[in-house]
């Protein structure tokens, strides 16, 4: 029985004989091997497209700037994955990115989905102020969170934002979604009274939408990148573990309440 609706029963991402190897059209053993980087081989994974050079660098820039941040629930979550099973690299490797929602490493996504809503109606023929003023209000109004603003170690200012905003300039790729972020700036300040620093997520966002990725795949690359720091974490996990010790303190830090027993 088929369940869904069903696509066109094809793929254009790879194919393989007894002789070759064949992705997006292109020869893995002699042409890609040896021919590209990682980042390039992933933007044509995804897009079926070789990078420019200018993509292939913010890409680069990007996921430098997501791949780690100490000992966050996803570094946390895949040590102490390890410890239990120090045989299975691979679920503790998943353990640490199962958490990639909207509160850690999915935010950009959010950053995303508001960029392209918001630049919807620029085109439309609103001005980038009265837009991200209208939706930051919006969003207050029904007291939610701000995709792309706050930080609860980088404030006044996160500083992979502004090392992001600053190389944009500097390149020349800032575009209508970059102008939007900034946008944002001043109208999340009036919206809630006080300023709040633009996070990393939001120029992750902005950049990516700017330099032509799928709108639809920005969460790729806090998932990409963050794989790349749990399995960082995991080598070191297995040369000084922490992750028991860990999960000593955690319970420790957490008291034990009696149901009928809490104070009135």
């Amino acid at each position: 029985m088929l369940i869904g609706s069903a696509g066109p029963g094809k793929t254009s991402i790879c194919t393989a004989d007894a002789a070759s190897i064949e992705i997006r059209g292109r020869d893995l053993a002699n042409d890609l091997m040896g021919g590209i980087g990682f980042t390039e081989f992933f933007f044509l994974l995804v897009t079926g497209k070789t990078p420019s050079q200018k993509q292939r660098f913010f890409l680069d820039v990007l996921l430098v700037a997501i791949a780690e941040h100490g000992l966050t629930p996803t570094a946390q979550a895949a040590r102490m994955t390890l410890a239990a099973d120090p045989d299975c690299l691979q679920a503790a490797v998943a353990a640490g990115i199962l958490g990639c929602g909207t509160v850690v490493l999915g935010t950009s996504q959010l950053c995303g989905d508001l960029l392209v809503a918001a630049q919807k109606r620029v085109a439309a023929g609103e001005t980038p102020a009265a837009v991200a003023l209208d939706m930051a209000s919006a969003v207050r109004a029904r007291r939610g969170k701000m995709p792309g603003f706050g930080h609860p170690i980088h404030h006044p200012v996160d500083p992979r934002t502004q090392r992001i905003l600053a190389l944009a300039e500097r390149e020349g790729i800032t575009g209508p979604h970059l102008t939007l972020a900034t946008a944002f700036q001043p109208a999340v300040a009036e919206a809630w009274g006080r300023t709040m620093p633009m996070n990393v997520s939001m120029p992750i966002a902005a950049v990516l939408l700017d330099l032509d990725f799928p709108a639809t795949m920005i969460k790729a690359i806090p998932i990409l990148a963050r794989t790349a720091g749990v399995l960082g974490h995991l080598a070191e996990e297995q040369e000084q573990p922490i992750g028991f010790l860990m999960s000593h303190h955690g319970e420790n830090a957490i008291a034990y309440e009696r149901e009928g027993t809490a104070a009135s």
